[in-house]
């Protein structure tokens, strides 16, 4: 009888002994470019506590180069704070990208301001770094077609989302009645910033969560807007199935929404924080294999953008396919 509390410590003492060893033999160094939004900070928090969260273990944020955007005062005045709040962690602040990249074996592209995407993800891909690129994945369609074309040329994995694709609602209804769902409407703030289309700053998490149970195969968009003035964009993805965002209300249950279900109709749409997206953000950087396919970002990005086209046309239908293809020719005009 004596001797059972000394095994049992010994075998405690033997598991986390194997828990660590196994941390550090696959320890990740994660680099994060921009500290101009809250998620460097809250991501940073979860992968350097101790202890850390099964999901996350190995990874460990130990360089960031602050500068996100140059010109949107709503993100540049919060660098110094957030820098402050990182540096707490543990986490050394470079002056550059190159020298971030010196120190790292993977890269969270956190800058809110979507325009200098694709040129900050460059040296990313030269150096073979696997990125995740934060919402908005840039700041026009034309740039989220290059991200994925030259990440591609490149051969290093990257991928983009916001955290509502992995609410646990909109993931259950995916996983179950993908390609099944005959209508959904979901909804989130819609703020805008004028260097950005209007949905690309804010309203990507309630489209993200509406092409998360729609799936992809939208066709064409309409624009509106409610009875009270606020944004409204409906999705035809063929054969009567229709998927609504909308513009949430002031006040509470500001994210959510529906969908109908050959069971009936159930709720998805929910914000259930940062740690689901941390989650899957990880397991990519320890396979590879991103959990967004580009092609439906893309769509994500042509819809929004058809969002945009469609209140220039005063409600007109504009086909995600005209989206596609002018960004096609601004890309080509560019070489």
């Amino acid at each position: 009888m004596h001797l059972r509390p000394r095994i049992v410590a010994s075998v405690a003492l033997t598991l986390a002994a194997i828990m660590t060893s196994l941390a550090n033999a696959q320890q990740i160094r994660v680099g994060i470019i921009g500290l101009d939004t809250s998620h460097a900070e809250a991501f940073t928090k979860v992968l350097n506590s101790h202890p850390q969260p099964p999901e996350v273990m190995g990874l460990r944020v130990v360089a960031a180069y602050p500068q996100g955007s140059k010109d949107i005062e709503s993100s540049t005045s919060r660098v110094p704070a957030i820098t402050e709040k990182v540096k707490e962690h543990g986490v050394e602040i470079v002056p550059s990208i190159d020298a971030l990249l010196d120190r790292v074996d993977v890269v969270l592209l956190e800058s809110n301001d979507g325009r200098p995407h694709l040129e900050q993800l460059r040296p990313c891909l030269e150096a073979g770094k696997p990125t995740f690129v934060d919402k908005p994945i840039s700041a026009s369609l034309a740039d989220a077609i290059q991200i994925f074309e030259e990440a591609e040329a490149a051969r290093v994995p990257v991928f983009s989302s916001s955290s509502l694709r992995f609410a646990a609602d909109s993931s259950a209804v995916r996983r179950k009645w993908l390609g099944k769902i005959s209508q959904a409407s979901t909804r989130s703030p819609a703020s805008l910033e004028p260097s950005h289309p209007d949905l690309f700053w804010y309203g990507i998490h309630g489209v993200e969560a509406l092409f998360t149970v729609m799936g992809p195969g939208c066709q064409s968009v309409q624009r509106d807007t409610t009875p009270d003035g606020r944004i409204r964009v409906t999705g035809d993805w063929g054969n009567g199935r229709i998927g609504v965002f909308e513009e949430a209300a002031a006040g509470k249950n500001r994210f959510g929404g529906t969908a109908t279900t050959p069971e009936g109709e159930v709720a998805v749409g929910s914000f259930d924080g940062y740690e689901p997206l941390l989650h899957a953000v990880a397991a990519f950087f320890r396979n590879g294999i991103p959990p967004v396919e580009a092609a439906e970002t893309l769509e994500i990005y042509a819809f929004m953008e058809a969002a945009d086209e469609s209140k220039r046309r005063q409600g007109a239908k504009v086909t995600l396919a005209e989206m596609m293809e002018r960004a096609r020719q601004q890309i080509a005009a560019q070489k």
